[in-house]
């Protein structure tokens, strides 16, 4: 299959529905990495078309919704500051810091950006020699390589008005920390695709074994999650525990090997703390010492950082799987994408935006005869 309407074929999916439905024989839960794939899930109904002893966790696989609140209170505070152009995607200008987002520091007269590449954000560097350009990198393995490349261009360019505030985060140890914990109920993990094109799976053996939890790497159309739930059901049905790519058409097992060779140039592996999770040691990258000079948290001495997340927002256990975000208190009332409490409700990945967008509010389960697809 060559185009995404093939991912999205009814027919198809009857077909992956009935081969898993006529594996099942007790019950799996099965958590999905990325926030792409929640929303692809929840968009197509296909947690409500599945056996019922199959249950899809949501994982916390949302690089706007684990940037932790220190960083984002960073980050307002450097883009409220005189002389500074402060370039983001724009996923990150609604996600709430404390008391404020990006979009009130820019109406409040900062001068805040969206681009749509890093190398953007260098451009303008280079068009305003006499003001301060920082770009906000956040993200999974994904999204570190051109950011990475930026920096190197940067440097090697003598561009030295461009700085970087580094939020990046990495999967195989949050992977770790949900096994580690005494509530998780993870059985089997669809891992993300897009991560491993650019990583590879070499991490996630070690991982598979130890736990003994079975890890398909899957895609992010209908088809591609109901390939890997297929696989996952069948390793568990069988007691097995091995790393399967589902998604052959993106991911080589040994991932893009220029664009590893530039994270490990530019970045050091390091401690990071993840929004309502907490810190997951050599979970995230920060820039090695031969780039700290494009470090703009250093630049712009904003270490020490006093933050307070709303008491009741329970995004924290959305992003562990441990909570459905229709069963937050919050969700749907004093908690919108026009009035969000937190990450999960504003980012295009997020959980709770997904049940939001798709009014995944009290629905019954729809007849196993409905088309799987939209």
């Amino acid at each position: 299959m060559k185009y995404l309407e093939e991912f999205q074929n009814p027919d198809l999916a009857r077909r992956l529905l009935d081969s898993i439905h006529s594996v099942v024989t007790r019950p799996w839960a099965l958590m999905e990495v990325c926030g792409g794939q929640t929303h692809t899930i929840i968009r197509h109904g296909i947690d409500q078309l599945l056996p019922e002893q199959v249950e899809l966790i949501h994982g916390p696989g949302c690089p706007v919704c684990v940037t932790p609140l220190e960083v984002i209170d960073k980050a307002l505070e450097i883009a409220s500051r005189p002389g500074v152009i402060f370039c983001s995607f724009g996923d990150m200008l609604r996600v709430p810091g404390t008391g404020r987002d990006l979009f009130r520091v820019r109406s409040e007269g900062g001068d805040v950006r969206v681009v749509y590449s890093p190398l953007d954000a260098l451009r303008i560097a280079q068009q305003n020699p006499d003001r301060q350009v920082v770009f906000f990198g956040i993200g999974f393995e994904t999204t570190a390589p051109p950011n990475a490349m930026t920096v190197y261009q940067a440097r090697k360019l003598g561009i030295t008005n461009f700085s970087l505030l580094v939020s990046h985060v990495r999967v195989p140890p949050a992977i770790e920390a949900i096994m580690e914990s005494p509530s998780c109920r993870v059985q089997g993990f669809l891992a993300a695709g897009h991560v491993c094109s650019v990583m590879g799976v070499d991490e996630y053996p070690e991982l598979a074994e130890r736990y003994r939890v079975p890890i398909v790497v899957t895609g992010f159309e209908p088809l591609d999650i109901l390939e890997g739930v297929r696989r996952t059901v069948l390793q568990l049905e069988r007691g097995e525990h091995r790393v399967a790519n589902a998604y052959p058409r993106a991911v080589r097992p040994e991932g893009n090997p220029a664009a590893r060779a530039m994270l490990e140039d530019v970045f050091d592996v390091t401690d990071r703390a993840w929004r309502g999770i907490g810190v997951i040691p050599r979970s995230g990258w920060r820039l090695s010492s031969r780039y700290r000079d494009y470090d703009a948290e250093l630049r712009f001495s904003v270490a020490d950082i006093d933050t307070r997340e709303p008491a009741e927002c329970r995004s924290g256990e959305v992003l562990q799987g441990l909570l459905k975000p229709n069963a937050c208190e919050a969700f749907g009332t004093t908690c919108t994408p026009r009035t969000p409490l937190g990450a999960t409700m504003v980012s295009s990945e997020g959980a709770c935006a997904a049940y939001y967008l798709y009014r995944r509010l009290d629905l019954p389960t729809p007849s196993l005869e409905a088309s799987p697809v939209v």
